[in-house]
């Protein structure tokens, strides 16, 4: 009789920690999701970079999906076929591709 009652503690224990253990994180979601979107917000105006001015390592810091091969490919394309015409131009760097490209776009300007 003992152990049928301990057994059923034990399962009314495990029980309650496995509902508390699922409800928790929800709570903890919302919680980081709402302090998330106050800290998101974008700046009232962003830098945008040059094309023809930046450096490989402004690139590669201010572009999503640039690493150091990329953006030293920028630099040698530009040295070597002159300053670049339009944002579109970019497609003709190898390893960039239209994704890149489109997820960069709002940030990239040529003067």
């Amino acid at each position: 009789m003992r152990t049928g009652y301990f057994y059923s503690l034990v399962f009314a224990l495990l029980s309650s920690a496995s509902i508390a253990a699922i409800a928790a994180p929800e709570a903890r979601i919302a919680t980081v999701a709402s302090s998330v979107t106050m800290e998101a917000a974008p700046p009232a105006e962003t830098a945008r970079v040059d094309l023809n001015g930046a450096d490989a390592a402004t690139l590669q810091r201010e572009l999503a999906g640039i690493g150091e091969a990329k953006a030293n490919a920028i630099v040698a394309y530009r040295e070597s076929n002159g300053p670049f015409s339009s944002v579109d131009e970019l497609l003709e760097v190898k390893g960039i591709g239209k994704a890149i490209l489109e997820r960069n776009r709002t940030k990239l300007e040529v003067n």
